[in-house]
């Protein structure tokens, strides 16, 4: 019982109505309808209900298109009667040929609906499985952007956590100093903090503890070491309150007696410019 009701939703018998089978696969689903008679019950309705959809859906063809499709499903008459017919038939008598015309088109409609609705099913299913694929497509860009968000929050940990254990190591280092620059008169209220590795020559900025006015496009803020009396350039650099990074890496120098930080058009100036002096402090 449960192999024939198996059986019957497997869908193979859809495609035996439909002539869709190969000769081994209709000997198949004749040797299990005779073994199963709900099987054979199942085959008598989709026939039925596959008849009943043709003769509803059927499309009357043009008495040129019946005559066209006539002449190729059916014998030529004249080939096939001796004399012609000149009695009426008998009421109730269906002549043999008007019968067997009737039963081809019959046929040919029930054949041409069966084509429409696996064309319709074909259809829909196409566009469920487009449908499908396009939102698989976006939760594949979702989850690749989840991905590269995810990796930028841990490249950021990563380097802050670099930047924060070596903070946290320089008391431990008598080769690092830390100079506290504090505002002139262009802002006093100006402050930063210059971390300076006197062998190593390192010169960092904390910008975790700077307080300097945010420069604008045109502008930009340039550190100075004060070497016997003479300014050196050690780069420039802009305010971001936003910044990636604790740490901001500027030039290397082996000695200085003093820092100081100017702003300057962007991109530096060879010298400072001395009214543009906006924090200094001595090593």
């Amino acid at each position: 019982m449960e192999e024939g009701k198996a059986y019957i939703e497997s869908g193979i018998l859809e495609l035996y109505v439909l002539g869709e089978l190969n000769a081994e696969e209709q000997r198949e689903v004749k040797s299990m309808a005779a073994k199963y008679p709900e099987i054979k019950t199942e085959i008598t309705a989709i026939e039925l209900a596959m008849e009943k959809y043709a003769m509803e859906n059927a499309i009357t063809p043009s008495a040129e298109l019946e005559s066209i499709i006539l002449s190729k499903i059916t014998p030529k008459v004249k080939e096939t009667v001796v004399a012609p017919v000149t009695a009426a038939p008998e009421a109730g008598i269906v002549p043999l040929h008007t019968a067997g015309y009737e039963s081809k088109i019959r046929t040919l409609k029930f054949a041409l609906a069966a084509c429409a609705a696996l064309l319709l099913v074909t259809g829909v299913a196409l566009y469920s499985a487009h449908t499908e694929l396009d939102v698989a497509k976006n939760q594949i860009i979702a989850l690749n952007q989840d991905k590269q968000r995810f990796a930028a929050t841990v490249n950021y940990m990563t380097e802050t956590n670099k930047e924060l254990q070596t903070i946290a190591d320089m008391p431990a280092d008598p080769d690092w100093k830390t100079v506290r620059l504090a505002g002139t008169k262009m802002d006093p209220e100006a402050k930063m903090t210059v971390y300076w590795h006197t062998s190593g020559r390192h010169v960092m900025l904390d910008n975790s503890k700077m307080a300097l006015p945010k420069n604008d496009e045109a502008h930009q803020y340039q550190l100075w070491a004060l070497v016997k009396g003479k300014p050196v350039d050690l780069g420039v650099f802009d305010v971001k309150p936003d910044s990636s990074h604790i740490l901001l890496k500027m030039k290397e120098i082996a000695g200085a007696d003093a820092f100081a930080v100017t702003l300057e058009k962007r991109g530096g100036a060879a010298g400072p410019t001395m009214d543009q002096m906006i924090a200094m402090g001595g090593v």
